[in-house]
């Protein structure tokens, strides 16, 4: 059996999976592999997995799915995973690092000192103290993000279809119940039809004044256009992102827009979470071996 890393995990993970078969990262060689281990780069679309015709199995190292066609993977008999478990706390870390760096200035800082300026009295910061975190998808990321939260003393609001209630946070039950009164606003969503865009217009006129957004889960999930003139007119504060439309992005409205820090999909790019997401993998595969 054939397996092909397709895009950067951790280096011991060919080593680790040796055992179950030959290891390669010579993309050449889909035609010959049984399984396919992607992240985001690779797009696992109809016509991948035709050029596969001994594919069986694909593991996602992350969360989303939405680079792999999961119809016509079923249509051919592949059998598709996700390391969800694994990223929880490198992904809610990274929302939380946004949370605290915009308020506080951290990236104008820098940069002005760096400059050779001294922007004290230009540069006022806000706490997250008493403030209101709105997580508008409570799986295991905003979870994660929500204990942080708590930690911090902050008030945390949730709304997610398909969680009744929570121990972490005060469940809504429609979106705007969040944005109207959450002062930071993360979004943790999956990207289908029903969430594609749904950060707009008119759902960016429900946000309270001067709330900031935070996004580490899916690019697609908001009108980037609709977050810049947000952002340009005051109604946000604030814009953390770490996923795109296309990574790298072809192009981004972000670039002169006010108060963004923009990161290179960094969320799920820790050392200790690559090597969680090569155990899941490995056993996955060890159950794909056995049950072969």
């Amino acid at each position: 059996m054939l397996i092909l890393i397709s895009d950067a995990f951790a280096p011991d993970l060919p080593e680790k999976l040796s055992p179950y078969g030959d290891v390669t990262d010579d993309k050449g060689k889909l035609p010959e592999a049984t399984v396919v281990l992607v992240r985001s780069k690779t797009k696992v679309t109809r016509e991948y997995i035709d050029s596969a015709p001994n594919l069986k199995l694909v593991i996602r190292g992350g969360v989303g799915l939405d680079n792999i066609d999961l119809n016509y993977a079923a249509e051919k008999g592949i059998a598709v995973h996700n390391t969800a478990a694994a990223s929880s706390i490198a992904v809610s870390e990274l929302a939380f690092t946004l949370m605290i760096a915009l308020p506080n200035h951290v990236t104008k800082a820098d940069n002005t000192m760096h400059a050779g300026q001294w922007a004290k009295k230009e540069l006022r910061r806000t706490e997250l103290y008493k403030k209101t975190l709105g997580i508008v998808g409570l799986g295991r990321i905003g979870t994660e993000l929500a204990k942080r939260a708590a930690a911090f003393g902050m008030n945390v609001v949730a709304y997610d279809p398909f969680v009744e209630s929570s121990e972490v946070a005060t469940m809504k039950p429609e979106l705007k119940d969040v944005l109207n009164n959450s002062d930071y606003v993360s979004l943790h969503l999956p990207l289908n039809e029903e969430t594609k865009g749904i950060i707009n217009a008119e759902m960016l006129n429900e946000f309270k004044d001067g709330a900031y957004l935070i996004n580490t889960g899916r690019g697609k999930t908001i009108v980037e256009e609709d977050v810049v003139e947000a952002l340009k007119s005051g109604k946000l504060a604030g814009f953390g992102n770490d996923v795109w439309y296309s990574d790298p992005p072809e192009n981004t409205p972000f670039i002169d827009a006010p108060n963004v820090i923009m990161l290179p999909h960094l969320g799920a790019s820790t050392k200790e979470n690559l090597l969680r997401i090569g155990d899941i993998i490995e056993s996955i595969i060890r159950d794909f071996v056995s049950t072969d």
